[in-house]
């Protein structure tokens, strides 16, 4: 992929443009277009090479003195105080592109053949974008999200995945079902406070790994379908430590343990 500095004369940001972009921040307005915004040189370009198609692309004339962009990238260079106007964050990072919600069909018979994630009402936009990223540094391609959860699109997702959205595939179904119908076929692994010590425990290469939400864990009809109950154990056991981990840290550690394995 090729890229270039040269730059095209600045085009001023339209109010409708501007108000498109702020509508991007509601579920609503990014599931009726099929769009969402990035933020960041990374995340930006990260997407632009995963062949995530960009509607349009917004830069800052110190963004692009220091950086650039694939040559067949259309962008609009903006000032300062026009990015802070359309930007989602505190400190606009100098470039923002509106992209095209990726079609990613399921592949529903995933975890048979390898690991893949499964969250459970997840609420929490970062904490989603940071178990994407973990995701994809463990190499798991495909997260499956109840319909409850956070929005992979919403703007902190994103922010928070650093580019790893454009490598992951998340989906959102009905998860009881999803799992019922995993029956048999792919071990069922979840999280729970009265599980089996994970680094005790077989583990296997393939599979579905359910991770619960922030404050009630798994839910009781995903947690009726998972038959390997895991536990990771505070240390030194018995002592009266924190209630629980952060959803994302429990992630990245069973994730790690599982690819330890595998190794």
């Amino acid at each position: 992929m090729h890229y270039y500095n040269e730059r095209i004369p600045t085009n001023m940001l339209s109010k409708a443009l501007l108000k498109q972009i702020n509508s991007l921040e509601l579920r609503k307005f990014r599931k009726e277009s099929g769009l969402f915004i990035a933020e960041g040189g990374k995340t930006v370009t990260d997407l632009i090479k995963a062949g995530i198609v960009a509607e349009k692309v917004l830069a800052t004339p110190a963004w692009l003195d220091c950086n650039s962009l694939p040559e067949e990238t259309g962008f609009i260079e903006v000032t300062d105080e026009e990015m802070k106007r359309a930007s989602f964050l505190r400190t606009p990072q100098g470039i923002l592109g509106i992209f095209r919600q990726p079609d990613n069909k399921p592949d529903i018979k995933a975890p048979c053949t390898r690991l893949c994630l499964a969250l459970d009402n997840i609420q929490d936009p970062g904490n989603l974008g940071t178990i994407i990223r973990i995701a994809d540094w463990f190499g798991i391609e495909e997260i499956f999200c109840s319909t409850g959860s956070a929005d992979a699109y919403n703007p902190k997702t994103i922010q928070a995945t650093m580019g790893a959205i454009a490598r992951v595939k998340v989906h959102y179904t009905d998860l009881p079902e999803f799992i019922a119908s995993l029956e048999g076929n792919a071990p069922i692994y979840g999280t729970f406070l009265d599980g089996e010590d994970i680094y005790a425990h077989e583990l296997s290469p393939n599979g579905l790994i359910v991770m619960g939400n922030e404050g009630n864990g798994i839910g009781e009809k995903c947690s009726a379908l998972i038959d390997k109950r895991l536990l990771i154990p505070n240390y030194p056991a018995g002592n009266k430590t924190s209630e629980s981990l952060n959803v994302s840290t429990a992630t990245a550690i069973i994730c790690s343990e599982f690819r330890r394995r595998c190794r």
